[in-house]
């Protein structure tokens, strides 16, 4: 197999603040020649695979910030879809990959770490009763194999939509610990506010979510709790804070829930930073 890394714009192209991350987003998805798995393989979301990868990409470094040069953590890789689009962005930065799938984490690896030896995919054999229901470990008690403050960046789409809070609690404890002065932390998911509620109970969320109840977590489907999961956007938030992660800047509301006033993503997005008043008080402790 070939694969061809883009050439990046000269200096007379745009510039990677706009016209140059919009112009490497196009070229990605007309290279074809970048690795894609045989759609019998894809088990991560809707959409076009290198189409969303691309899309995540730009919220990436529009969101995030997420520079070229910076040490990644993708929480959730599944099969690449990712991190295929981040092999044309990083050039003197890393990546690590970790997910519950084996098949997932086996063709990445083959595929992508052949050819980008900086892209390094990990199994976490964590129990999950969609994507690895026979995991070895319990969700909620992770440790992710890497050292505190290895990561620059760190991101987790469509991951906290198939989580408990319990599980969220510890995955936030998690990332906060892994991550290095000056990171971010970037994810998705459904956050119940008054515009989401209002859109749902209007009939034009996308997912069956009750937009009139009250718990801080429901379902879309209660039979199968794990395949969709909204939060109390306050819930949400308050589980970053106790981990030690504040949010960098407001939102970005996607599409989900019907709202009047969505963005551009489906679901909802979230930049969370080190929390300096929580860092503060954990120095003076120690």
């Amino acid at each position: 197999m070939t694969v061809h890394a883009l050439r990046q714009p000269e200096a007379d192209e745009p510039d990677m603040a706009e016209g140059r991350l919009d112009w490497l987003a196009e070229q990605i998805v007309r290279n074809r020649f970048l690795p894609v798995p045989p759609p019998e393989r894809i088990f991560v979301g809707d959409g076009g695979f290198l189409p969303v990868g691309v899309e995540f990409l730009t919220w990436f470094v529009r969101a995030g910030d997420l520079m070229p040069n910076e040490r990644v953590l993708d929480l959730g890789c599944g099969i690449g879809r990712m991190a295929l689009p981040l092999t044309q962005y990083l050039q003197d930065g890393s990546y690590d990959g970790v997910d519950v799938s084996a098949e997932g984490i086996a063709w990445c690896t083959e595929t992508i770490t052949s050819h980008y030896e900086r892209f390094r995919f990990h199994r976490l054999d964590l129990a999950h009763p969609i994507y690895n229901p026979g995991g070895a470990a319990s969700t909620s008690a992770v440790r992710l194999p890497f050292d505190d403050g290895a990561f620059d960046f760190v991101f987790a789409c469509s991951v906290l939509t198939h989580l408990d809070a319990h599980e969220i609690r510890a995955y936030a404890h998690e990332i906060r610990r892994v991550m290095a002065p000056g990171a971010r932390c970037l994810v998705t998911s459904f956050m119940l506010n008054r515009p989401a509620r209002e859109g749902l109970l209007a009939g034009r969320g996308v997912l069956p979510f009750d937009g009139a109840a009250s718990d801080p977590e429901i379902y879309a489907d209660p039979a199968n709790p794990t395949a969709a999961v909204a939060f109390d956007e306050d819930y949400l938030l308050a589980m970053f804070l106790a981990a030690g992660l504040k949010r960098r800047h407001p939102a970005i509301y996607g599409r989900w829930s019907g709202r009047s006033t969505p963005g551009e993503s489906f679901q909802d997005i979230s930049v969370f930073e080190i929390d300096p008043v929580a860092l503060g008080a954990a120095e003076h402790q120690g």
